[in-house]
């Protein structure tokens, strides 16, 4: 019943604002679904302290490497543009393009090196706690 009052509700929304007529051309991609980081394994519960959602741009230049660290936090990001490689230190290897995603590896040493000649830029989405670290490096 929840849902039907609150798709009601957007629709209403729509219509009174004319953003309405916009529906048909509106598309969704989802791009990515999962309990599981790109390795495989499964992402951990959520604290249950308040959240703090954090949300970072990062540049990595052609040919940079990240530092070995890992997230004490669940967190997800797309690749705007360029080739990224993530390297997880068991050996697991994901190599990225430029729309894909990502939902990183929690509490597992890793690092990320761009392997490409144009920078590689990336969004990333931290669900951690206030005063939490989101990286750790080793």
């Amino acid at each position: 019943m929840k849902k039907l009052l609150c798709g009601i509700f957007f629709a209403l929304l729509l219509s009174v604002t004319g953003l309405a007529k916009d529906l048909d051309t509106i598309k969704v991609d989802e791009l990515a679904k999962t309990s599981s980081s790109w390795d495989g394994s499964r992402l951990p519960a959520y604290p249950k302290a308040p959240p703090e959602i954090t949300i970072l741009r990062i540049k990595i230049p052609p040919g940079a490497q990240l530092p070995l660290h890992e997230h004490p936090v669940i967190n997800a990001g797309v690749l705007l543009s360029g080739e990224l490689t993530i390297t997880a230190e068991d050996g697991k290897t994901l190599r990225l393009k430029a729309g894909e995603a990502i939902v990183e590896v929690s509490n597992k040493w890793h690092y990320g090196k761009n392997e490409g000649r144009q920078p590689a830029e990336i969004i990333v989405f931290y669900a951690g706690t206030p005063g939490s670290a989101i990286t750790v490096k080793k």
